[in-house]
């Protein structure tokens, strides 16, 4: 029997780097995407773990990174995708979720087998962490709707890239199944 986590990639985010501007607009569209994924997953008791950039914070918490991004310029983009007290959080530095994280164990550890991410940057976080997955034997599904980008075309690229190369589920948000 299979078992799937939502996976929530860099929502928590301050808004306050170099490609913010290029990529809000892409995250206001994929927002109600992602609260949608959040809300059916929650009410079919399917894990949801955040897994989030630390912005080189070496000595934050989970917390002080939520704290950061509601006392960001744009919260609204990071309010209405806040973990719940059953939510999971694993703080990574590098572009991949699993890259010297315990996501690989936390996974196991919760004998799940198929990931449903969803998030930012389609083209580099979300990316790289599908092709990990992949390399892991995870079943990976990413709902082209509810990844934000900074560059659409590399987007497209990239989703592409992770349907044909990594045999990765990408279909809607409201598609997707748990």
């Amino acid at each position: 029997m299979s078992r799937s986590a939502l996976i929530v990639i860099d929502m928590i985010n301050a808004y306050d780097h170099p490609d913010a501007e290029i990529l809000i607009p892409s995250v206001r569209t994929a927002l109600p995407r992602i609260v949608e994924l959040l809300d059916r997953a929650r009410r079919d008791d399917v894990p949801v773990i955040y897994v989030n950039d630390n912005f080189g914070q070496w000595r934050s918490h989970h917390g002080e990174i939520i704290d950061a991004a509601l006392s960001g310029p744009h919260n609204e983009l990071v309010e209405p995708v806040l973990p719940d007290d059953t939510s999971l959080f694993v703080i990574k530095a590098r572009h991949s979720i699993f890259y010297e994280t315990p996501l690989g164990y936390l996974l196991a550890q919760l004998e799940v087998d198929r990931v449903v991410l969803c998030g930012q940057v389609t083209e580099q976080c979300v990316l790289y962490s599908a092709l990990d997955a992949h390399i892991r034997h995870l079943h990976v599904t990413v709902p082209d709707d509810a990844v934000a980008h900074i560059h659409p075309d590399l987007a497209r690229a990239a989703l592409r890239m992770m349907e044909r190369n990594m045999d990765a589920s990408v279909p809607p948000a409201e598609a997707v199944r748990f």
